[in-house]
């Protein structure tokens, strides 16, 4: 097995001009556009199917969908909540609990270091929970000893206490040579009381060596160790490799890395750490295949995009000043971050028709659109003491003076039906679903299905699947595998067990897509040139290589069992360039 990945190590090196993938970064000609005319054999349909609708294949896939009809089989995943979910899955993300809070119970259960501040001064409520809450107070415990010396650290750092003062030399010794069965069973030996003292104590090469042999309680207590704080952002990411790989609902799941894209978040702006669980889970992930208005509102609504776009802020010009505000840099006033984006990038598109002044009358409807309490996880809440009650014209409709909350909503109900709207949405998720450059029948076609449908994200998916493009020569392996795509691939490739998913997090990261780190509103290019670097193609044939020998931190493959192609991937290893593609 290492010989065939070593070999297509070397065959990848040169996926750049590897003429099935680099085909869509040369000039288009009359030939590329009748490529889409051509429709594919019926044998290869169920693979177009697998590798375009799901995160890969797994070994008996193309067998189950050829045994239940392909057809069926995508009204299925079209319908998702007929289908029944996979019970590794649940199972899985169990010990993620934050994937299943609000904003306010992460903020008390996985608090940062000024919101342990606020604990200590009696200003929030320590966690119900009697394990957390004793971890807790010892980071309280903590921070008051420092804060007692003069320290101002961060009371979430690691106490440095000499673990000869926690443990007897032999369990010292033990920890740090045994093989990882003695390292487990010393330390799971020990009293409960005394594993917090002893987690904090081992150094960070030690802690991390415990971690990858833990069972997932320890490993969350040593999460808690680490810093409470960064709990909630590994959960995301751990949960959603877990679904990439584990979900029987897979379009499901591809269709919420792309709507989540579309709807961008910067998960490290402030508060946000806290909003973007409840924004993917409630939010995004219930519309991916309903009402576009539907899916439109609740992000405008959403505390996440409210804070992330700094429209809490925005303001009318008659709205109260904060006390002790005087001068320029107290001023509140209107913030055109939302309306600009909401027009560019989430309806109409950059050539959607609009003009600057149009973004500046959306932005003036959404003033008083803000949050309660957002360091706190708070909700959506509107106040009409901020908002502009002045008459707005927004792409040409007038929206009365006088009105509340309902002229945000007026212009989602303007730009949700609009033509270019359906235009640019429908391009987009061709661009994901097709080829980088859809042809433009095909967007036609979604398009007016958009538009009589009013917005069914469902019916506009299935007029694309219907499509002959869908199944043609153009669209056959053209897309290049984004990071995520190639890391959930290849562990479904090879069935792998997931133990714990952060390392593939990281190497999704190194692979150059950190999950919900998109600074920018743009989200993750749908285009393959996004991912056509050779420093990424080397680092993809590196974790295959990792990967496929059973190397990969969190992640047991059956080597035996990986070296044998499935019939969905007649001949491909990880590393081969046949496998970058889908």
């Amino acid at each position: 097995m290492r010989k065939r990945v070593l070999l297509a190590l070397g065959c990848a090196l040169g996926l750049a001009a590897f003429p099935g993938i680099s085909a869509y970064a040369t000039k288009k000609s009359a030939d590329e556009a009748r490529q889409f005319l051509r429709q594919i054999p019926n044998t290869e349909r169920i693979s177009q199917a697998l590798s375009r609708l799901t995160f890969g294949p797994r070994p008996g896939d193309a067998a189950q969908v050829r045994a239940l009809g392909l057809k069926k089989w995508i009204d299925l995943q079209l319908d998702p909540g007929r289908i029944p979910e996979n019970p590794v899955l649940a199972q899985k993300l169990k010990t993620l609990d934050t994937l299943t809070m609000s904003g306010e119970q992460m903020v008390r259960n996985y608090p940062t270091p000024q919101i342990v501040k606020q604990m200590v001064a009696g200003q929030m409520p320590f966690p119900a929970d009697p394990d957390r809450r004793m971890m807790i107070q010892k980071l309280v415990a903590k921070a008051e000893r420092k804060q007692g010396q003069g320290d101002q650290a961060d009371p979430n750092a690691p106490q440095a206490q000499p673990l000869a003062d926690v443990l007897p030399r032999e369990q010292i010794r033990t920890l740090r040579t045994g093989t990882p069965e003695q390292r487990l069973a010393a330390f799971q030996a020990l009293p409960k009381d005394k594993q917090d003292d002893v987690i904090a104590a081992l150094p960070a090469g030690m802690r991390q060596g415990l971690f990858q042999i833990s069972t997932p309680e320890l490993r969350r207590k040593i999460e808690m160790a680490n810093g409470p704080q960064q709990v909630v952002a590994r959960d995301l990411m751990e949960g959603k490799l877990l679904r990439a790989i584990y979900s029987n609902r897979q379009l499901a799941e591809v269709l919420d890395d792309f709507w989540f894209n579309h709807f961008n978040i910067f998960l490290d702006k402030g508060a946000d750490r806290y909003l973007v669980t409840e924004y993917e889970r409630d939010v995004i992930r219930p519309h991916v295949l309903g009402k576009f208005k539907d899916l439109l509102e609740a992000t405008a609504k959403s505390p996440a995009m409210l804070f992330y776009l700094d429209n809490w802020q925005s303001v009318g010009p008659n709205a109260p000043q904060p006390r002790g505000g005087a001068g320029k840099k107290g001023q509140r006033g209107l913030n055109e971050n939302y309306g600009r984006e909401l027009l560019e990038l989430h309806t109409l598109g950059v050539d959607g028709g609009y003009t600057q002044k149009d973004v500046t009358e959306v932005a003036r409807c959404f003033t008083g659109w803000t949050i309660n309490q957002p360091q706190r996880g708070g909700a959506f809440s509107f106040n009409r003491r901020t908002h502009d009650t002045g008459e707005k014209i927004v792409l040409g409709v007038t929206i009365p003076a006088g009105g509340g909350i309902e002229d945000g909503e007026k212009v989602l109900e303007i730009v949700a039906h609009h033509p270019a709207t359906a235009r640019f949405i429908s391009t987009r998720l061709a661009q994901r679903f097709v080829a980088d450059d859809p042809p433009a029948p095909l967007v036609d076609r979604m398009a007016q299905t958009f538009l009589k449908t009013d917005g069914n994200l469902r019916e506009v998916m299935r007029t694309m699947l219907d499509s002959k493009e869908f199944w043609s020569e153009g669209a056959w392996r053209s897309k290049m595998k984004s990071p995520l795509e190639m890391v959930a691939s290849a562990v479904r490739a090879v069935s792998g067990d997931v133990d714990f998913a952060f390392p593939l997090a990281n190497q999704v990261a190194q692979l150059g897509e950190p999950l919900y780190r998109k600074q920018e509103p743009t989200g993750y290019s749908n285009s393959s040139r996004e991912w056509m670097n050779s420093a990424g193609l080397l680092a993809r044939m590196n974790f295959a290589l990792q990967l496929a020998n059973d190397k990969m931190p969190g992640v047991k493959v059956d080597t035996a069992r990986a070296a044998k192609p499935d019939e969905s991937m007649p001949g491909m290893t990880l590393g081969s360039p046949e496998f970058q593609k889908r």
